[in-house]
């Protein structure tokens, strides 16, 4: 199954638990693992709800069947230094600085450090750590992109954290269940 097909079996369910879908991403070679990325709309997550979204989701990747094989479901926080993987992540996380990579040489580099700037129209605005101009890069020349781990991230992230009900903590990953 494509993975924008396991995104449409996927995000129903998330929704349905009250989460916001990040990324889906299937990786490994001899034992699959599939990365089901979420959060709640206040962009927190804790180990119970990576649970119970894994408990919702597990029937509805079995009665799929979507992977050919043995799989792990691992259901996870996007972390701080989260993924950028939609277009409207470059906006909602404008002023950030991030890390970009491009599908192609630009100036004889594929890589960049920066500051996020928004989005024109198809393209991310991206302030390029030690340039004058905000570079303007097509949304789909990007390849992968994630915010940098700052300061001012890990204050917005404690504070965010301050606010999840006691007891529970924010999650890099939590392996939940092994498919096969």
């Amino acid at each position: 199954m494509e993975r924008w097909s396991l995104n449409e079996l996927i995000e129903p369910t998330v929704l349905e638990q009250g989460f916001v879908l990040v990324r889906v991403r299937i990786t490994g070679a001899k034992t699959k693992t599939l990365q089901v990325m979420a959060e709640r709309p206040d962009r927190t997550m804790s180990a119970e709800d990576c649970a119970r979204l894994s408990r919702a989701l597990s029937p509805v990747l079995e009665a799929a069947d979507p992977i050919e094989g043995a799989y792990v479901l691992e259901v996870s926080s996007p972390g701080i230094d989260r993924p950028l993987v939609a277009l409207k992540d470059f906006e909602d996380w404008q002023g950030y600085g991030a890390k970009l990579e491009l599908n192609r040489m630009v100036e004889g580099r594929k890589r960049f450090t920066g500051v996020l700037a928004g989005v024109d129209g198809d393209n991310v605005a991206f302030d390029i750590e030690g340039e004058d101009e905000t570079a303007l890069f097509p949304f789909e020349w990007i390849a992968n992109a994630k915010l940098a781990l700052t300061d001012e991230l890990i204050k917005e992230s404690l504070k965010a954290a301050k606010t999840m009900p006691q007891n529970e903590e924010t999650p890099e990953m939590e392996t939940i269940d092994e498919r096969g």
